[in-house]
């Protein structure tokens, strides 16, 4: 009898895209904007994401029993990833391409770095201060709780869908935290204090296994695979610090 969820679900963050090395150059020259020419949706790969979506390719090549259904965020970064590391893997998946695996909103906050955040939102940013990342929504965007909203609506859709395959999804660090805070039933301050350990690395691995109708965290933010071919482990926050 097939489970009544995914028999396994690796949940992979894209890899660094030319907007993570456009706002690490920002907030190193202490810029208050990011300098990008494309809108967040857009945003490709960089050539060292490349790099590391192949060595994503060549750890599911070699799996005894991989992937059998692609969901993926719509952005470019994501969707890329995923591509690249299935032509690696010799892979043809269906794939389910979910809106609700976006990337979080930010708002009139978006394309800011941390400093500019501080400079232009002064408010907006002792709001944050006050109310926590968890919960701050930035005007015209989302907060975490916003985007678990969705999130937890695509995942219900995807256990319904998806009974007894192995699935991939490959979306953002946001996403990668909040599937971890519903699978495993968390709250504010558990995820919180994941969240402040480290960034979640671009192309990184974080496991599921089915057990007893459920499924089991087996490995978190895992870059064996990237070190193993010696890409480059990168882990540039997707958000301004500020507005994490």
């Amino acid at each position: 009898m097939s489970s009544p969820t995914p028999a396994r679900l690796w949940v992979v963050r894209h890899g660094e895209s030319a907007g993570n090395i456009a706002r690490e150059r920002a907030e190193a020259a202490r810029l208050d904007r990011i300098d990008l020419q494309h809108r967040d949706v857009d945003v490709p790969l960089s050539d060292n994401g490349e790099q590391q979506a192949a060595a994503l390719g060549r750890y599911l090549r070699t799996l005894d029993e991989p992937p059998t259904v692609l969901w993926t965020s719509p952005y470019v970064r994501a969707e890329q990833t995923a591509s690249i590391a299935l032509a690696q893997a010799g892979l043809d998946l269906p794939r389910v391409v979910d809106e609700r695996l976006r990337e979080r909103e930010f708002g009139v906050l978006d394309g800011l770095t941390g400093q500019g955040i501080r400079a232009l939102f002064p408010d907006e940013a002792e709001r944050r201060s006050k109310i926590g990342k968890f919960y701050h929504r930035p005007p015209g965007g989302e907060s975490w709780s916003d985007v678990l909203l969705r999130l937890r609506a695509a995942l219900a859709d995807l256990s319904h869908q998806a009974q007894g395959e192995r699935v991939l999804l490959v979306a953002h660090q946001v996403v990668v935290l909040l599937v971890r805070y519903v699978l495993e039933q968390m709250t504010e301050t558990q995820i919180m204090a994941i969240d402040r350990q480290a960034d979640v690395a671009n192309c990184s691995v974080t496991a599921y296994g089915a057990q007893d109708g459920r499924l089991v965290l087996e490995s978190y933010n895992a870059v064996g695979h990237l070190e193993r071919s010696s890409a480059d482990v990168t882990a540039e926050p997707d958000a301004p610090r500020a507005a994490r």
